[in-house]
């Protein structure tokens, strides 16, 4: 019984993670700062045996031409909610025809958060449009395609400030600044930083490789905390999405180090279902070689 538990449980996580599962085993998170797993209530339904032998079940990222946002669609207004004065919307600060640095930032902001996708070119068109309803749409804002000062508001709180790269659409060399965390600094680490974008391939304590990264949406986040890859996938395809995830290295339930064609096709303008896209396929490649079963992931923020 208490394995036919912990295999429904082991199930019951790989459903709500962000890049999906796959192998022998669902990874540690020793310290990890968002925990799928405790989060999961116990169930006294007994599992199938598929199931408890941890039938496949993974996803990669998504295709270069995504079908939706990667955030959900108008959410439900609870009874209370339905009760309030309806938001009206307020006078425009940008809209259709609205052109310069200023719109720029806004582009690049939805962009962070995976509504913007393509060039950042400062001029306010229809996909601009498209993006600020979807954002506004997912905020329960009125629907306008124009930001006012309650959507800027929002959308700023929610994003950082973008470089001078990103709102030029300069694609930066492979370099790394920002701390690095204490975690990495002994032993063969994968050490990966989310404020930076950037993996670093560190052996006792020296940084041997950097490589550009990309994470998961704001609804499908890639894991922080401390990790080790518990299964290697050479030539992996994802179950759920059908899509390819070469060179996958798991390290927390479905979640994966992996090459994704669609970053190296588009960049920055998507984002994963959780893993960790590395664009560099002969850098990967040859990374995943110098990684081993128990290597050591950290995730985390500088």
């Amino acid at each position: 019984m208490t394995r036919v538990l912990a295999g429904a449980a082991v199930v019951a996580m790989l459903l709500v993670s962000g890049c999906a599962r796959v192998g022998p085993a669902a990874g540690n998170a020793a310290g990890a700062t968002t925990s799928v797993a405790s989060t999961v209530a116990p169930t006294t339904t007994t599992p199938s045996p598929a199931a408890i032998a941890g039938a496949p079940a993974t996803s990669g990222s998504p295709s270069a031409t995504p079908a939706a946002p990667s955030e959900s669609a108008t959410p439900t207004p609870s009874p209370s909610e339905s009760s309030a004065p309806a938001l009206v919307a307020g006078p425009a600060i940008y809209r259709t025809g609205s052109t310069g640095d200023a719109v720029r930032d806004v582009q690049a902001r939805l962009a962070q958060l995976s509504w913007y996708s393509g060039a950042i070119t400062g001029k306010y068109d229809a996909q601009t449009v498209t993006a600020v309803q979807g954002f506004q749409a997912k905020r329960g804002f009125p629907v306008t395609g124009e930001v006012d000062q309650r959507t800027l508001d929002k959308l700023v709180a929610m994003t950082r400030t973008p470089t001078a790269n990103e709102k030029n659409n300069v694609i930066a060399p492979v370099t790394a600044t920002g701390t690095i965390d204490a975690k990495c600094l002994s032993g063969r680490v994968l050490c990966i930083d989310k404020s930076t974008r950037k993996l670093r391939w560190m052996v006792d304590g020296q940084v041997a490789k950097v490589f550009d990264v990309r994470f998961g949406s704001e609804l499908t986040p890639t894991r922080e905390g401390s990790f080790t890859v518990y299964w290697k996938s050479r030539d992996h395809v994802s179950t759920i999405y059908n899509t390819a995830m070469p060179f996958a290295m798991f390290f927390s339930g479905g979640q994966a180090v992996h090459y994704s064609a669609d970053f190296a096709a588009r960049g920055y303008n998507g984002s994963s279902h959780g893993c960790v896209n590395v664009r560099d396929y002969n850098g990967i490649a040859w990374l995943f070689d110098q990684v081993a079963v128990g290597t050591s992931v950290v995730v985390y923020r500088s």
